[in-house]
C-alpha cells in the first residue's frame, strides 16, 4: 500500500446530541465522490437516544452500515424500515427527501456509519431512490487465512473470488466493503480501475494505524493490509465526479443559488412530509 494521507476522525455532534465521530471534506474534495463518513460508537444509550429527527436532504446519496443496535428508518417516499446489525440502507435523495432515524439500541449499545456521497449536477434533481438490504443479505469472501471482506456496495474481489452488492447504483461508482482481520491474518485487494481509494480503520490496528484513522492511499498499488492484534476498516473506492460544490448543512449543491432553492423548495413543502 503506498499511503498518500492520514487524517484523523474528529469528535462532534448531529441530529438531536447524537455524539459521532466525523472525517469529512467538502472544501478540497480530497474523498470524491465521498464527502463524509460519520461513526457512532457507544454503549452509552445518552450519546445516541435521541437519534435523528426528521430532516431533509438534496443532492446527496447517504449510505448506512450497522454493525451493533439499529435505526428505525422513515421517509416521505413511504418506506419504513428497521435497519440492524450487519444490513445496509442507500438513499439517492435527488430533488429532496426528508428522514429520520431513530435508534434501536442493542444489547451492547449502538454502533453504525453514514457516508455522505456527491452526486453529478445533472442527477442532482432526479426523483429519490431508496434501497437496502434487509432482504437480500450481504455477500461476503472469506480468505484462508482469517480475512473477511463483506460486499456492502459495488464489486469486490480477494483472494481470486469475487462478488456483487445488491446495492451497486452509488454515484461516481461508489463502492463501499468492510473487511476484518482476525490477528496475523492479511489481505490484498486490488482496486487499479478506479481513481480513489481510501479506509477507514474502526477497530484494532489495520497496518498498525488504530481505529479512528482514514488513510487515503493510491489506487494504482495493491492495498496490502495486515493486522498483528486483528482489527476491522470499511474499505472505500470511487471515481471523483471533479465538479465544486457549495454545502449547507443537509444540502450539497453546485452554487450559491442552488442551495437557496432548496431550502425555499423544503420551506414550501415541496419535498414532502413523512406519513404517520
Amino acid at each position: 500500500m503506498k499511503l498518500l494521507n492520514l487524517t484523523n476522525s474528529v469528535a462532534t455532534q448531529d441530529g438531536d446530541g447524537v455524539n459521532i465521530s466525523r472525517v469529512a471534506d467538502f472544501r478540497n474534495l480530497t474523498l470524491d465522490p465521498f464527502l463524509m463518513i460519520d461513526e457512532l460508537k457507544s454503549a452509552n444509550e445518552s450519546d445516541y437516544i435521541g437519534g435523528f429527527p426528521p430532516h431533509p436532504h438534496r443532492g446527496i446519496e447517504t449510505f448506512t452500515y450497522i454493525l451493533e443496535g439499529g435505526f428505525e428508518h422513515r421517509d416521505q417516499m413511504g418506506n419504513r424500515k428497521v435497519i440492524g446489525p450487519g444490513h445496509v440502507q442507500w438513499m439517492s435523495t435527488g430533488f429532496g427527501v426528508v428522514h429520520s432515524e431513530m435508534p434501536v439500541a442493542g444489547a451492547g449499545g449502538m454502533h453504525g456509519f453514514q457516508i455522505w456521497v456527491n452526486m453529478p449536477a445533472k442527477e442532482k434533481l432526479r426523483p429519490a431512490r431508496y434501497q437496502d438490504s434487509v432482504a437480500t443479505g450481504i455477500p461476503e469472501i472469506r480468505g484462508g487465512d482469517g480475512a473477511l471482506l463483506r460486499i456492502l456496495a459495488g464489486s469486490w474481489a480477494m483472494a481470486g473470488q469475487q462478488a456483487d452488492s445488491p446495492i451497486g447504483d452509488l454515484a461516481g461508482q461508489a463502492s463501499v466493503a468492510d473487511l476484518r482481520l482476525q490477528p496475523g491474518a492479511r489481505a490484498t485487494l486490488d482496486r487499479r480501475h478506479q481513481q480513489r481509494l481510501f479506509l477507514y480503520v474502526y477497530a484494532g490496528r489495520i497496518n498498525g494505524y488504530r481505529q479512528g484513522k482514514l488513510l487515503l492511499a493510491d489506487p494504482a498499488t495493491p492495498l496490502d493490509l495486515g493486522s498483528e492484534e486483528g482489527g476491522g476498516a470499511l474499505i472505500f473506492s470511487g471515481n471523483p465526479i471533479g465538479e465544486k460544490i457549495v454545502h449547507m448543512g443537509p444540502f450539497v449543491m453546485n452554487s450559491e443559488a442552488e442551495i437557496r432553492q432548496a431550502v425555499e423548495d423544503y420551506q414550501a413543502g415541496k419535498f414532502g412530509t413523512i406519513g404517520g
